[in-house]
């Protein structure tokens, strides 16, 4: 291996962690190898998944690294534009602090800008995200072609995560330790950010945290809605936690009903509207558990199928995987 970046990112193993977990060297030199004499870098903060807060908290903690990581991106790039995609929310906490760390870099020619946007599920979709940074409406793209060759206003642009960048600074320095951020919504509730090592599976996670119930109780990971959910039983051995959110529920106390109720409502709110499958659908799962006093699980899965089979986005294809493994792991229904 030499020292370029790519090689070292590529020796650490560091995966993407906004969900998909795709090979960030790889990325890298996809948008590299990319014909075109004008290249961005776009930082996806937008964590608008309910149970995601650890972006925010690298925002504030970890500034100098998560820029460090830009510009690392940038010079493998040889280029000097890069935005920062942040909900508003987010820039009402740190906007002024990351403007400030932005402006010795601006001095040195690099051209880092801020794009605020509404705090929405959907605008984390890296093409969503580059129609709203062109001032289009935020809803994703056909792909191919995809962002690598053909992203920020047709140029090949690489889009990051907050963590992932984090991580890139870290494998530079040499301080990397095959951790991961995790966003923990403990028993009461309580919400914290651990680093901690990606391997330990979902049990000493909480042990460690001092997240582990005394009661019955499940688990959702990987989002807050999009996560998968597993019983207290199936939580040893790896399990992948996709953008790294683990959220305990107590089994006596949570009604089928109303945690169904939570998830479609917010998945409801947050379809971009650009296809049937997922527009009609979300609304119809809502109404559907709404209007019942049992919920009805034959509809409600004839609607999903058809969401899996035939919506155009990851948005309206995930809604399935809650509520099946509710269903079939806590529930024990199926």
């Amino acid at each position: 291996m030499g020292n370029d970046i790519a090689d070292k990112i590529e020796k650490a193993g560091l995966t993407g962690r906004g969900g998909a977990g795709y090979l960030t060297a790889k990325k890298w030199r996809e948008v590299a190898a990319a014909p075109g004499e004008k290249k961005y870098v776009v930082v996806n903060a937008s964590e608008g998944e309910t149970g995601l807060f650890k972006d925010i908290f690298i925002l504030k903690n970890h500034t100098d690294a998560l820029l460090k990581g830009v510009v690392l991106a940038l010079d493998h790039l040889h280029a000097k534009d890069a935005y920062f995609n942040l909900n508003k929310n987010y820039y009402r906490e740190v906007g002024k602090k990351l403007e400030a760390a932005i402006k010795p870099l601006t001095d040195k020619g690099y051209n880092i800008k801020i794009f605020v946007e509404d705090p929405s599920y959907i605008g984390g979709e890296e093409t969503a995200l580059l129609n709203a940074i062109e001032g289009k409406r935020t809803e994703p793209r056909s792909k191919p072609p995809y962002p690598s060759m053909s992203g920020l206003y047709a140029n090949p642009t690489l889009i990051n995560n907050v963590e992932t960048l984090y991580n890139v600074a870290c494998v530079e320095d040499g301080s990397y330790k095959k951790k991961r951020f995790y966003c923990i919504t403990g028993p009461k509730g309580r919400k914290s950010v651990h680093h901690l090592p990606d391997d330990w599976d979902i049990e000493k996670i909480l042990k460690d945290t001092d997240n582990y119930p005394k009661f019955d109780f499940f688990v959702q990971i990987g989002g807050g809605a999009s996560g998968t959910v597993c019983d207290q039983d199936q939580i040893k051995g790896k399990l992948a936690t996709g953008a790294g959110a683990i959220e305990v529920f107590d089994k006596k106390k949570t009604d089928p009903r109303k945690l169904l109720l939570r998830w479609l409502e917010f998945y409801q709110k947050e379809s971009c509207g650009k296809c049937t499958p997922c527009r009609a659908g979300t609304y119809q799962l809502y109404e559907m558990v709404k209007a019942s006093r049992e919920i009805p699980w034959p509809k409600m899965f004839e609607v999903l199928e058809t969401m899996e089979i035939t919506s155009f986005c990851a948005l309206g294809r995930s809604v399935m995987e809650p509520i099946r493994s509710y269903y079939s792991n806590v529930l024990k229904l199926s």
